[in-house]
């Protein structure tokens, strides 16, 4: 990286429906901890990153420190020393926490001493859990003396990631945390931490962004028909780019209601197995909506089957929630979204008879070992804490 004298190396920009969180942020949060939470795919790691970085810019402290140390602190700088560092990658007082699987995608790897990974040395699989022992290493992190004289930041991302165990060995930390450290936990799925770990954190959610301002940042990203990529992402501007990434564009999202019915799962093959059923949950919600003189929420009104019967799409809706759960379970992908796509496929036929019960899974299993001869192998939660910013 060329850093050139007078220039930011990092523009201190972001998404624009964080600027108003940031700055709620950094004039209220007085604590140690903060949890930022809200639907994936509004910008949760993002703005614990710009939220880090303006913690860690020497611009800031010193106009901070140069006033009153409660004085909030400002956005960084993007062009001082640590800021430098930061967009380096390098900053000796930053450490960020993420799942080895997902360092490439959130553009954080090759440092050890700031992910949860091993470099590449080990050919196991990449962990989709922050373990523990890269817990140990943010706690020994933090007990060390500031190399820059200022605060020193751990950032964990997605914090559901940890297991009970790294939740535990956290805990001490959290609630007495040594020197200036502080820590950001990001988390879409707040409900799945302990309890004990969310009382000692202040809190911050995310909603869903103004349809509007996401919509003309998805049409600067070279989306086309914004709105309709929005809507298929449940209004998240961040998830519909993930999408429009793997070649789901607003056309393609148009044309699944059809195949479905006709049976046809090839529009599906190349789609990752969560997303794969997260669009034939979402098409199931909006039939039954339809069913039941509602307007549909993800899918055009002209696309979605209509006259099918609301008993079957009900029981199709539990078994696609079923396999949701089991998502990332080693299924052969092609097979398990084969036979949820004719599950669906019967259910949004018209005054279509309601099968016998059968558990998704089950019919997984049953799928997969039939077939093996031919083919080889949207959450929520209420989040209560003692500590709301704002």
């Amino acid at each position: 990286m060329v850093l050139v004298p007078g220039k930011p190396a990092v523009a201190p920009s972001i998404l624009p429906w964080l600027e108003a969180p940031l700055r709620q942020a950094l004039a209220h949060s007085q604590g140690h901890a903060l949890l930022i939470h809200g639907p994936r795919g509004v910008g949760q790691f993002e703005l614990a990153r710009a939220l880090a970085a303006a913690w860690l810019c020497e611009q800031g402290q010193a106009a901070a420190g140069a006033t009153d140390p409660a004085t909030p602190r400002r956005p960084a700088c993007g062009h001082c020393r640590s800021c430098q560092m930061i967009a380096a990658r390098t900053h000796p007082d930053l450490q960020l926490l993420v799942p080895e699987a997902l360092q490439v995608t959130l553009g954080w790897s090759g440092s050890d001493d700031a992910a949860d990974g091993e470099g590449g040395k080990s050919k196991a699989k990449p962990s989709r859990d922050i373990r523990i022992e890269a817990v140990r290493r943010a706690i020994a992190f933090s007990q060390q003396t500031s190399s820059r004289g200022g605060d020193k930041v751990i950032v964990m991302y997605p914090a559901e990631r940890m297991n009970a165990a790294s939740a535990s060995a956290l805990l001490k930390t959290l609630e007495e945390p040594p020197g200036t450290a502080r820590l950001i936990l990001a988390s879409a799925a707040p409900q799945r931490l302990l309890p004990t770990v969310r009382s000692r954190c202040q809190s911050l959610r995310l909603p869903v962004p103004d349809t509007a301002a996401a919509a003309a940042w998805l049409a600067g990203q070279g989306g086309a028909e914004p709105e309709r990529l929005l809507a298929a992402a449940g209004g998240q501007p961040l998830e519909a780019l993930e999408r429009l990434a793997l070649g789901i564009d607003a056309s393609l999202w148009r044309q699944l209601p059809a195949e479905v019915v006709a049976g046809r799962c090839a529009v599906l093959a190349a789609w990752p197995l969560p997303l794969a059923i997260d669009a034939l949950q979402k098409l199931c919600h909006d039939a039954l909506c339809v069913a039941h003189g509602a307007a549909p929420r993800y899918f055009a009104a002209e696309t979605v089957p209509r006259g099918a019967d609301p008993a079957q799409l009900w029981d199709c809706g539990r078994e696609l929630l079923a396999a949701a759960r089991h998502g990332e379970h080693p299924w052969n992908a092609a097979l398990a979204v084969e036979a949820l796509v004719q599950r669906l496929g019967r259910a949004l036929q018209p005054g279509s008879a309601r099968p016998a019960a059968s558990g998704s899974t089950d019919s997984l299993r049953q799928s997969q070992g039939d077939r093996s001869d031919r083919l080889a192998g949207p959450r929520s939660g209420r989040l209560s804490t003692p500590h709301p910013i704002g």
